[in-house]
Order: structure tokens, then sequence, then C-alpha cells
């Protein structure tokens, strides 16, 4: 499972739907969300991939504190 986070929505997304597996690097994996979502893939270059012990992959923005 692909959970993404992206201009405040949240979309969850199973490996086949977006042709990817658990062992694409960050840099593909966006670019096809990008694709998927039909925005340019520069409005995802600041986001975290998060690898789950389980497989799943969770996309969002970096954490900003303080």
């Amino acid at each position: 499972m692909v959970h993404v986070r992206f201009e405040g929505r949240s979309y969850d997304f199973s490996e086949s739907q977006l042709g990817v597996n658990g062992n694409i690097s960050d840099a593909a994996l966006k670019e096809r969300l990008a694709q998927h979502l039909e925005v340019n893939k520069n409005q995802l270059q600041d986001y975290v991939i998060d690898r789950r012990p389980g497989g799943d992959l969770i996309v969002r923005p970096e954490a900003v504190y303080g």
C-alpha cells in the first residue's frame, strides 16, 4: 500500500495501481506519483518517503517544527 498526503488530501494506492514495487527508488516513486496525480514532479521534490516494516510506503511533506 502506498499512502500519500498531498496538498491537504490523503490518497491510498496499491502498488499495482502505480505499477511499482517496494524496491523502487524514492525518485522513481515520486515520478510515478506525479504522473498518477497529474502534477509536475517538482511538486513532490521535498516530500519524504517512509518505508514501514510491513512494506507500506508513506509519502508526505517534510515535517517542520518550531
